[in-house]
């Protein structure tokens, strides 16, 4: 990618709509603009212009705003070109943009360029995909967050914590001569320790990251006709599987997706488990049995007007929630006292609390929905090599080792640190030595 080129490219999905938007952006995006339309509109203000092909034919009547660079997505100068829907004319207004100097983008280039004339970091152009692809409610709001620099501020505040131990220990390692007093080690172990505690907190939003983007796996798991498949119709609002009361109508997994409690849930509606010699039920169960072990989330359906029979659950680390179905109806004794949650797919009884219980147990650690800043692979690849360099700069403060190879350890920190939002810089280091302690006077 050559950040000298103006590039163009199609922002709206394909297919017939009332409008799309081709966007351009790059040094050349006004010349551009002007071969194709005859205009040079002002900045930041939509203007009625024509497309026109090489023979000056009207290729559409399009509405063109233009961003002047640097206060722009991309920190350039940006066209938006908004045109009629159809996918011929969006691809014809598109070409005459190449034939009159601009060239495609590659994929997330655009983007890219924010990023390279720092308009964002690494964190905020992740969010702007997680933005995109929230499938619920809470993913939307953590992707948001992000977005305007949760995570960002998160790793700022710790590499700013950590360049102040680095500054001190390089100080003492380049300027003896000014003889400049060291903190003491437990004041700079107490400093690496806090930096530490805040990492793994941002550490522990790993899971629940993961969860809001690809959702919740979640098995419907119980004996036949408790009520598993109406349990999934109800969830999702309309009848996907088939209900009936004969044992073993459900033969294979189900599976679908729905938001509940603003959570993402990917539902797998099971085959019954029982004893049972037809082999094609059998090997619906072995499924079933298997779905269990993956999911994140199992709902164990039981019958709360039949004596208590409890289905095999699979061995796994899940979270487990016990629902008694058919709560509308007299329940049997022996489940009193039994904690679980009373619901009934005939009536909706418990849907609510279902949804709640559900966000309770996978929202643990992230405090409340608006301050939502759930970390991703990468990040949390970046945050464990981070911990795992101050661990041994922490080890090295309190056996005494040469100060030069504890900086290795702290500037191998915050390259990691860096690595997260983008911005890896040693200079730093070096600005607040000069700044904090005066040197050089």
């Amino acid at each position: 990618m050559q950040s000298t080129d103006t590039i163009a490219a199609i922002a709206t999905p394909p297919g017939s709509g009332a409008i799309a938007v081709v966007r351009m952006s790059g040094p050349q995006a006004t010349t551009v603009l002007q071969a194709c339309t005859g205009k040079v509109t002002e900045a930041r203000r939509a203007t009625l212009a024509h497309v026109r092909d090489a023979q000056g034919r009207v290729v559409d009547e399009v509405v063109v705003t233009y961003y002047a660079g640097p206060a722009s997505y991309t920190g350039e100068d940006v066209v938006e070109i908004s045109c009629h829907g159809g996918m011929l004319v969006t691809r014809r207004v598109l070409e005459r943009l190449l034939q009159c100097g601009a060239r495609p983008a590659e994929p997330g280039e655009f983007t890219r360029r924010a990023f390279e004339n720092g308009r964002m970091d690494l964190t905020r152009a992740e969010a702007v995909m997680d933005v995109i692809n929230a499938g619920s409610d809470l993913a939307l709001r953590a992707a948001q967050n992000q977005l305007h620099g949760a995570i960002f501020r998160k790793v700022e505040t710790a590499v700013d914590r950590l360049i102040s131990v680095a500054a001190h220990v390089e100080a003492y390692i380049d300027f003896p001569e000014e003889d400049i007093a060291p903190d003491t080690t437990q004041e700079l172990v107490a400093a690496v320790d806090e930096v530490c505690g805040e990492l793994r907190v941002l550490l522990d939003t790993a899971d629940e990251g993961r969860l809001l983007r690809e959702g919740i796996r979640t098995a419907i798991i119980g004996a036949p006709n408790v009520g598993k498949s109406s349990l999934l119709n109800m969830l999702l609002g309309y009848e996907r599987a088939i209900v009936s009361d004969t044992a073993g109508t459900t033969r294979d997994t189900i599976e679908e997706s729905v938001s509940l409690g603003g959570m993402r849930l990917r539902l797998v509606d099971t085959a019954g488990l029982h004893e049972s010699t037809d082999a094609i039920e059998r090997a619906g169960m072995e499924r079933s049995r298997r779905a269990g072990a993956e999911a994140d989330l199992i709902l164990e359906v039981a019958d709360a007007t039949l004596p208590p029979a409890r289905a095999e659950i699979p061995a796994t680390t899940a979270q487990h929630i016990l629902l008694l179905n058919k709560c509308d109806l007299p329940e049997h004794p022996d489940w009193q006292n039994v904690p679980a949650l009373r619901i009934s797919c005939h009536t909706g009884r418990g849907h609510e609390t279902l949804a709640t219980t559900i966000t309770e147990r996978f929202l643990h650690s992230s405090g409340e929905p608006d301050t939502l800043a759930a970390i991703n692979t990468r990040h949390r690849y970046a945050l464990q090599q981070a911990l795992d360099y101050l661990a041994a700069a922490r080890t090295g403060l309190l056996s005494g080792i040469s100060p030069e190879l504890m900086d290795i350890d702290l500037r191998a920190a915050l390259d990691a640190l860096g690595s997260i939002s983008g911005r890896v810089d040693t200079e730093d280091i070096l600005t607040r030595v000069f700044a904090t302690f005066c040197l050089g006077k």
